[in-house]
């Protein structure tokens, strides 16, 4: 964890080329002729890039560009945009869905419960 006056990263680098402060979820790309990593915030209508020579920078750059987008949001009034809601759409083989039902009747649960303890338990 990396903390500053106003900054906190919460897993720092969580990728070979993924980036995440605050939720937001950078992309991290190396252009080899101008010698810098550059970076864009996925899964936004907005847009949110970063750029740097090295992972500090490139941590810094994220953190930065980061809080200039929620001020940029305050200013205006308007409610930032959040990276990932915490709803997916799933199609399934109606065997699998039939399965899962099952299973999560068997435990008295709801389906999306299942299948959220299950997910849980493959990237633990």
């Amino acid at each position: 964890m990396v903390t500053g006056e106003r900054h906190v990263v919460s897993k720092g680098i969580v990728g070979t080329n993924t980036i995440e402060y605050k939720g937001y979820i950078g992309v991290i790309e190396y252009d080899d002729e101008a010698g810098i990593f550059h970076g864009e915030v996925k899964n936004l209508r907005d847009v949110i890039t970063f750029q740097g020579t090295c992972v500090d920078e490139l941590r810094q750059a994220l953190m930065d560009s980061v809080e200039d987008y929620l001020e940029f949001c305050a200013e205006r009034g308007e409610e930032p945009e959040k990276p990932l809601s915490g709803n997916i759409s799933l199609r399934l083989q109606p065997e699998l869905h039939r399965k899962i039902y099952i299973r999560a009747m068997q435990k008295h649960i709801s389906v999306n419960h299942w299948i959220n303890d299950a997910l849980e338990r493959e990237v633990a």
